[in-house]
């Protein structure tokens, strides 16, 4: 195929042809693999003539808008707007009307061609052209709307979004630097729980820490999964971004728990008290066994709801289901289909293989359900209601107990292809490619996340409102937020389907200062700190960039290696930053001294390359040397503790030396693992794994009862504490 063709079709589509790889090497990506990529955004790769027929076609639906459907400008630049317009209406005079937030509106005339000329397209005898004009008027960061009203026959809106500078930073940063821990909620053990952490387990957690100093609990990503298929569990893999997990509904908490006779009956069987104990004594969650449990209560409260609850409690429920909108509706629709279908046939286990009628929700079939089982839907509704206030409970209580931030959320980077965001906006993803990772030295191979994309092209055709309303449900109930793989505000690996594996894959580019600044605005308004995950593959600049616009760093001691191999001293750690030592994706800290993740490894057949699984472990090795030195040399360890690393375990003494050795940095946020205070060996997860490996089921060895119970715990805590202020390094 015609090469300077596709090279102008992979430029309009943001497609990298080439990448450097983490060796440093320049890899050029087949062509082979870029058309599919082009394929899967829409465009014709089936001849050369149709390629160039489709590339015209997206060229020139773009020069016919008149206005294009959104601008992001930043607040402290000069504003402005762009037109652009075929030359025989160069000349035509416009009025166009410009609307604020607020409602004010701003009356403007002009004549294209008086604008600065800053572009020209020609196609075949036509020619557009572009002009940008300055705009007088101040606008406050937001939302506006600018209209063209006349001529009527080039009547068009665009929406203008104004954007502050920065993200939120809380002026108390200014007073001390904080600290707090992560957790997997699901692997919250209590005296009180149904198998799961819960809401109320969070609630408990929070007033445990808070009293203690911490300022933070994170979570993992608790969006909407499938309640129909309860062990499919990886919250990494949802099937909503906005709506919440409602397997983490505290039932006890319910509206009609006590009071329903249907509850107490269901609860108080012998049979149910009998797997309610076995289900709390598992090391590992029973997801199925769970909403087992679960489910009949959920229902019974809905009941007790619909005939019980106060009229204000009515009206809460009427409103937060006008607040969600289509897009409550459409989860509750889902997961309502969701459920019928998969109990008559467990190969409906998303919509992509649900029966064609069935596929698209806006089909005469689907709204003929949606009529006969509104009342289901509206269950649906009622446990996405229900989840919504235990979450702002447990916010409220954070804040109520002295925390700073108190709930730290986590954004995933996509959704899984049976979601139903995907079910509900089939245009705005891209189910031929999926979002993955480049070979790197852990993964020859590079990863494949099975996560189709969002198409830049449609997220921008779609004024960006996915990714608004994205930020605007992450942030509620949260003083801080954790984008994951946050590099993909500029590029993501894609990896089409027709690929081998993943390293047929390229960059794809979305537009990262447009998204950068919705990010702040949302930010800002919701009054949330938003953490990067700046982890992998970091372009040049982005760091800076990112730091630029108030997104805090992810810096992983563990990664934090100089040139020479030594470990950076967290005292010249960056101070918009979040420090940590482990994540869900690497192994404890005991796991990690003692290599149990490359022996796990090797026993699930992750490294069958038995050369390089050498070379791990003795770079493993020479780590912990170079940690163990680093100790001694900041004198975070006794002066008689060993100094070889042969002599030395992963016990308390060494474990709380790190631990306080990265409290005492630089960085404004410190954030560590409960499991590494209890001493805990298994991974929560083993990246490359599906049914290898019990994933994301892992629970806490002791209950949240047992943690709060143990002073030296609770000394522990108060340390860090004095640590984070008043012993940093100078």
């Amino acid at each position: 195929m015609n090469t300077a063709l596709v090279e102008q079709a992979l430029a309009f589509a943001g497609i990298e042809a080439s990448y450097t790889d983490a060796y440093g090497q320049l890899q050029h990506v087949s062509e082979a693999n870029l058309l599919a990529l082009l394929a899967a955004q829409g465009f014709d790769t089936s001849s050369e003539d149709s390629l160039h027929q489709s590339l015209q076609q997206h060229q020139q639906a773009l020069w016919q808008q008149l206005l294009l459907p959104v601008s992001v400008q930043q607040q402290d630049q000069p504003l402005h707007l762009e037109l652009r317009v075929p030359l025989a209406l160069a000349n035509e005079p416009l009025k166009l009307n410009l609307i604020t937030e607020a409602g004010k509106q701003h009356r403007l005339s002009l004549i294209p061609v008086d604008g600065e000329l800053l572009q020209v397209f020609q196609q075949d005898e036509q020619e557009y052209h572009l002009y940008q004009h300055a705009m007088t008027v101040q606008l406050e960061p937001g939302y506006h709307r600018l209209r063209v009203t006349s001529p009527a026959a080039l009547k068009c809106e665009q929406s203008l979004i104004v954007t502050p500078a920065r993200c939120f930073q809380p002026a108390a940063f200014a007073d001390k630097k904080h600290w707090g821990v992560s957790v997997q909620l699901y692997g919250l053990r209590s005296e009180r729980n149904w198998g799961i952490g819960d809401f109320g387990d969070l609630q408990q957690l929070l007033q445990l820490l808070a009293a203690q100093g911490a300022d933070f609990v994170g979570l993992n990503p608790i969006h909407a999964l499938y309640p129909a298929m309860p062990e499919h569990a990886s919250p990494y893999s949802p099937s909503s971004r906005r709506w919440l997990n409602c397997i983490y509904l505290d039932v006890t908490a319910m509206p009609g728990f006590t009071e329903a006779v249907e509850c107490q009956q269901l609860v108080a069987a012998p049979s149910f008290q009998q797997q309610l104990f076995e289900q709390r004594s598992r090391d590992w969650v029973d997801y199925s066994g769970v909403m087992q449990l679960k489910q009949p209560v959920m229902r019974a409260s809905y009941q007790w709801f619909l005939q019980h609850a106060t009229a204000d409690e009515q009206a809460a429920f009427a409103d937060f289901k006008q607040a969600g909108g289509s897009s409550l509706q459409q989860q509750a629709l889902y997961d309502a289909l969701h459920a019928h279908l998969y109990a008559q046939n467990s190969e409906h286990w998303g919509w992509p293989a649900w029966p064609e009628e069935y596929q698209d929700p806006t089909s005469a079939v689907v709204k003929a359900f949606a009529k006969a089982q509104s009342k289901e839907l509206d269950f649906y509704s009622y446990l996405q209601f229900c989840a919504d206030r235990q979450l702002a409970a447990a916010q409220q209580t954070a804040k109520a107990a002295g925390m700073l931030l108190g709930i730290y959320r986590d954004l995933a980077v996509g959704v899984s292809e049976a979601s139903m965001d995907i079910w509900a906006n089939p245009d705005l993803y891209c189910r031929d490619a999926s979002i993955g990772a480049p070979p790197d030295p852990l993964g020859p191979q590079g990863q494949n996340w099975g996560l189709p994309p969002m198409s830049p092209l449609q997220l921008f055709q779609q004024g960006y409102q996915p990714f608004i309303d994205l930020l605007r449900s992450n942030m509620q109930h949260a003083g801080a937020l954790r984008i994951d793989h946050v590099m993909a505000l500029l590029r993501l690996w894609w990896v089409p389907k027709a690929a081998e594996d993943a390293r047929g894959g390229a960059y794809l580019y979305y537009p990262i200062m447009d998204l950068l600044g919705i990010l702040a605005l949302e930010s800002q308004r919701n009054q949330v700190l938003v953490i990067g995950e700046d982890l992998g593959t970091v372009p040049d600049g982005i760091r800076d960039l990112l730091q630029q616009h108030g997104v805090y760093s992810y810096r992983v001691y563990f990664f934090e290696q100089a040139a020479d191999g030594g470990f950076i001293s967290p005292a010249h750690y960056p101070l918009q930053a979040m420090a940590t030592l482990c994540t869900h994706d690497l192994p404890t800290l005991i796991g990690f001294w003692h290599c149990d993740d490359l022996k796990l490894g090797e026993q699930l057949g992750l490294y069958p390359d038995a050369a390089q699984l050498q070379q791990l472990f003795e770079q493993r090795h020479r780590n912990k040397q170079r940690i163990l030195d680093s100790l001694h040399g900041h004198g975070a360890l006794p002066s008689d503790y060993p100094r070889q690393v042969e002599q030395v375990g992963m016990e308390p003494v060494l474990a709380r030396a790190l631990q306080l050795h990265l409290a005492k940095g630089h960085s404004q946020l410190l954030c560590l693992q409960l499991e590494d205070w209890m001493q805990m060996t298994q991974p929560v997860n083993v990246p490359g794994t599906s049914d290898e490996y019990p994933n994301w089921r892992r629970k806490l060895s002791q209950t949240l009862e047992q943690l709060a119970a143990q002073p030296e715990q609770l000394a522990w805590m108060q340390q860090l504490s004095q640590a984070r202020r008043d012993w940093l390094y100078q």
